[in-house]
This record gives C-alpha cells, structure tokens and sequence, in this order.
C-alpha cells in the first residue's frame, strides 16, 4: 500500500502532504510509527504470565486494530487501498473471536470458587489439581 501511494509522487507533492520528514528518513520504506509520527516500540506490547489477564490483552488490542482500520477505511476511496484494509479489518475480527474462544476456555477450566486466588499458568498446585479433576 504505501509503495501503490507513493511510487508516482513528485517532490512538490511529497512536500505539500506532509511526507518530506518522513521521506527524508525513509524514502518510501516501511517504518512502523503511529499517525501522530510516534516510533514502534516493544512497550506496546503487554505481558502480565496471566492467561485471563493476557487473553483480554489481546483481546482489546485487536478491537483498537479494527478500530483503526475503520478508521482508515473513512478516509480512503482508493479501492486498492480500501481492500487490503478491509481484508485485515476481517482478521482482527476473526483473531477478537479466537482469543474470546481461549478466555471462554480457560475460564470453564479454572477451580470456580478460587476464580482469581492463582495463577494456573505458575501456580503447579493447583494445575496439577485440575488436571486430576479432568481424569476422573
């Protein structure tokens, strides 16, 4: 997408929408930063070792990736562009559906009256009771 954007620009038109800081570092490369310019940095990324804490992790970041793609897609007529960001629009969804899959899962698996007493994915005590209570 950004090459289909790009490839035809003349520097008159890099300048005047805002692309010469940009083109300057990157020519037309692919550098992950946010709308607002801000770079990629693994600090996005969130990890509590929690399968409830982390899967609603996930679960929140693939809303706020659908969300930015309807975004986009308010912004965009191209259809060459529309239709790539429809597709990845389409796999947030069915990625928020999966990860709800393994919440609902690992829900149903936990000990009900200790829903949030520990942590099955460190906790060997109470994993290996489940694991019991599943063989009978």
């Amino acid at each position: 997408m950004v090459y289909q954007l790009t490839r035809n620009l003349t520097p008159e038109e890099i300048r005047e929408g805002g692309f010469d800081a940009y083109f300057v570092d990157h020519t037309t490369g692919i550098y992950p930063q946010s709308a607002a310019g801000d770079p990629f940095t693994a600090a996005y990324l969130q990890s509590k070792g929690d399968p409830i804490t982390d899967l609603v992790e996930d679960l929140a970041a693939e809303q706020k990736a659908r969300t930015t793609y309807d975004n986009l897609l308010r912004l965009m007529d191209d259809p060459d562009v529309r239709d790539p960001l429809k597709f990845l629009r389409e796999r947030e969804i069915v990625h928020f559906q999966r990860f709800g899959d393994a919440l609902r899962d690992v829900q149903e698996n936990l000990d009900a009256k200790n829903y949030y007493a520990y942590n099955p994915a460190f906790d060997v005590r109470a994993c290996d009771r489940m694991r019991k209570e599943k063989k009978k």
